[in-house]
């Protein structure tokens, strides 16, 4: 068996349609490969036929390594990406797996409560069977406006059973989030997914119930009142490439970067998905992604430039 190569190359051997507007696609290595390891809440980088490169998070068994699983949701105001895979014929077409990055890992606790909002069930999916598999205490609160376009919920049911709330939002109240973060013990944590006024509602909800909570976006972070307002311009320089560049604040460090002539990596452009991530030499970021934890924030080591600004009039970085 040959190991498995850093930007693997995938055929679409499956695409099934898991929900109204989800499809789920079954990408496997060729014979006699194996695909790099995952763990619970990983993604993937994957470039599409027409060259886009989109990130998915993986929803299958992490122990298989002959295939990686995604769901991709078409989106209304889609910028490509989910409006390629739902209108291109993709069975027997290969595609490279660019990356496999885990910003949302599973840890460790006395308890846990998975939260998803619609496609957000997609990074859930998995670590509620591997929780189901170490008999860890968990349950799961998951939403969406009408069951049919709820994807995965009889494999989420299995996994979990009784310990699983569905809410369908088309017929149901909204679900009190306060109440079953309060319900958690001290040694309890929230992992949620979903949409940004879900997120927003929970990371309200655990602050106050001071439980720790872990979520991924699938979308730019809700803008804060004055946030890109005003900006200061920033003195920003590009040491490998020796060039500095005054940033105004209508201009976005990356634009910047770019207009200076310095290729750099991007998707969303709205903070969520980390391609953009550059390491900075000297300065303090004004961190405004929902990429980076509080950790890396305090640490001030990396930036997204497409979004995020400086503390200050100058900024340094490895570019």
């Amino acid at each position: 068996m040959t190991s498995a190569p850093e930007k693997p190359t995938v055929r679409v051997t499956r695409v099934t349609w898991e929900a109204d507007g989800v499809v789920g696609l079954t990408l496997s290595a060729p014979p006699g490969t194996v695909l790099p390891v995952w763990e619970p809440g990983a993604h993937i980088e994957l470039r599409l036929p027409s060259g886009l490169t989109r990130q998915y998070s993986l929803c299958g068994d992490p122990r298989d390594r002959d295939r990686y699983t995604i769901a991709v949701r078409l989106e209304a105001e889609s910028r490509g990406g989910s409006a390629e895979v739902h209108g291109t014929p993709l069975i027997g077409r290969e595609l490279t797996v660019t990356a496999v990055k885990n910003r949302f890992p599973l840890g460790t606790a006395e308890e846990y409560l998975l939260i998803a909002g619609g496609i957000g069930i997609t990074p859930l999916l998995p670590m509620a069977v591997a929780l189901a598999a170490r008999n860890a205490r968990w349950s799961a609160l998951y939403c969406g406006r009408g069951a049919q376009t709820m994807a995965f919920r009889d494999a989420l049911a299995a996994a979990g059973g009784d310990r699983v709330r569905f809410v369908d939002t088309a017929n149901q109240p909204r679900p009190d989030v306060k109440e079953a973060i309060h319900r958690l013990g001290p040694g309890g944590v929230v992992y949620c997914c979903g949409p940004n006024s879900l997120l927003d509602s929970v990371i309200e909800a655990c602050e106050a119930a001071g439980i720790q909570c872990e979520t991924e976006h699938f979308g730019a972070a809700t803008p804060q009142p004055g946030e890109a307002e005003n900006d200061d311009v920033v003195e920003l320089e590009l040491r490998r490439s020796g060039l500095s560049v005054a940033v105004d604040g209508k201009t976005t460090l990356l634009r910047a970067i770019r207009d200076a002539g310095v290729e750099i990596d991007s998707d969303c452009e709205e903070g969520y998905c980390g391609t953009c991530e550059t390491a900075v030499l000297d300065g303090v970021p004004d961190h405004r992604d929902v990429v980076l934890s509080k950790t890396e924030r305090a640490a001030g080591r990396t930036i997204m430039p497409c979004v995020s600004r400086a503390c200050g009039r100058r900024l340094v970085l490895d570019l």
